[in-house]
């Protein structure tokens, strides 16, 4: 299980110590366990999105499609 710190785990991050939650409030909040946070925010790279949506979803937010330049992806390669 690889995990690396990444944008949305930064994000969340950020968003709860921002709303001035303890991990365990987050997790009871958006109806997710304690682990799921913790992974979350260590940046875990298999967890489910609907999950990751709850927690989002307490902060107005959801995950959702970002275009991108695919011919600059393509040339990256």
């Amino acid at each position: 299980m690889k995990k690396n710190v990444n944008a949305i785990s930064l994000h969340v991050k950020n968003r709860r110590k921002q709303n001035k939650l303890t991990q365990p409030e987050l997790a009871l909040k958006a109806n997710v366990g304690l682990r799921f946070i913790r992974d979350l925010e260590q940046g875990k790279n298999t967890l489910r999105m609907d999950k990751v949506n709850d927690v989002l979803r307490l902060f107005g937010e959801t995950l959702g499609v970002v275009e991108m330049d695919r011919q600059k992806l393509i040339s990256d390669e």
